[in-house]
């Protein structure tokens, strides 16, 4: 069949067009060290989670791969060629720089994850807000409380906060990398460690390490509002605090009740207490459930709804392990 010249050029400049698109996206992805808003890998994202999600509907237990070729049937006449062969050496190009990238994908992963990991020890798995204070409180049962040590977790986390924000914006892909744990999770972590400051901000106000926490607090919503901006999900620049937040008043007094299982030092009325924690929650909670959702974070206690309705899941205490005697 002889195609007419107007659909050849049709095809020509829609072709052009995907081209241009393809290689701004990998040129934004791969090689531009920030975040470039990039609408074809947002709808790739979209369509492999929707094609994910069909999948597990379907209880598929196992996955095929594939890999694409660079092979082609060269057309006839000069310029074709040419295009042909432009097109084959993109490709290579792209597998090549994804290769490259990978050593520093998984060395933001590394960092990532080693501040997980141990902050499972002091806020359980999955981690909790209040589980984190009350743990480093009750300092394994010793009776001497460890609560001095926060200001340096605090710090801590807000290097760590800039840190992911800074290269998951960036690499997309990394947002979806997974724990090694089954219920672990960065998206859990952080905002267990950004619940922790408020609480103790909100509760404590005297004996919280002030200067610390706001700082841990203001890097924690950035680096959630830079995450779930470049994931595409909308949340506003300055939330209002008379909005409130999903979290209800009774969860917050079921955290205070563990707290004072361990005695933990609060200073204030809950309901004295309420209205600021709501002021400091009110910056991150939005886009922390966006993002948990979007990754179908493990359901811990205090972090959103997820895709499938499964209860939230409260923290596992690790155990003391054989202190000598």
């Amino acid at each position: 069949m002889i195609v007419p010249l107007a659909g050849r050029v049709v095809a020509a400049v829609i072709g052009g067009l995907l081209v241009l698109t393809a290689a701004y996206s990998v040129t934004g992805t791969l090689i531009v060290s920030r975040s470039v808003s990039s609408r074809l890998t947002r709808s790739v994202d979209k369509v492999v989670v929707g094609a994910y999600r069909l999948a597990i509907k379907w209880y598929v237990h196992d996955s095929g791969s594939s890999l694409f070729t660079l092979g082609f049937a060269v057309p006839a006449g000069a310029a074709p060629a040419v295009i042909v062969f432009l097109a084959a050496a993109t490709g290579l190009v792209i597998v090549t720089l994804q290769i490259a990238y990978l050593p520093t994908l998984y060395a933001a992963f590394n960092r990532r994850e080693t501040e997980v990991a141990l902050l499972n020890a002091r806020a359980g798995v999955p981690s909790w807000g209040p589980e984190l204070l009350a743990r480093t409180h009750y300092a394994l049962g010793l009776d001497l409380s460890t609560l001095d040590t926060m200001p340096d977790l605090y710090a801590q986390w807000e290097r760590w906060a800039a840190d992911v924000a800074e290269s998951h914006s960036t690499y997309l892909p990394l947002v979806r990398f997974r724990s090694p744990g089954a219920l672990s999770s960065w998206v859990t972590a952080l905002l267990a460690v950004l619940d922790s400051a408020a609480m103790f901000l909100a509760l404590s106000p005297k004996a919280a390490p002030e200067i610390p926490a706001r700082l841990c607090l203001r890097g924690g919503f950035q680096c959630f509002t830079r995450i779930a901006r470049a994931m595409g999900i909308d949340v506003p620049d300055e939330p209002d605090p008379g909005a409130g937040i999903s979290l209800t008043y009774d969860e917050f007094l079921d955290a205070i009740d563990r707290m004072r299982e361990v005695d933990f030092p609060i200073e204030r009325d809950p309901a004295d207490a309420w209205p600021d924690f709501v002021g400091w929650r009110v910056n991150y909670e939005q886009a922390a459930y966006g993002v948990a959702a979007a990754v179908d974070a493990v359901p811990a206690l205090w972090s959103g709804p997820r895709h499938h309705r499964t209860p939230p899941i409260p923290p596992i205490r690790p155990g003391r392990g054989r202190p000598p005697t």
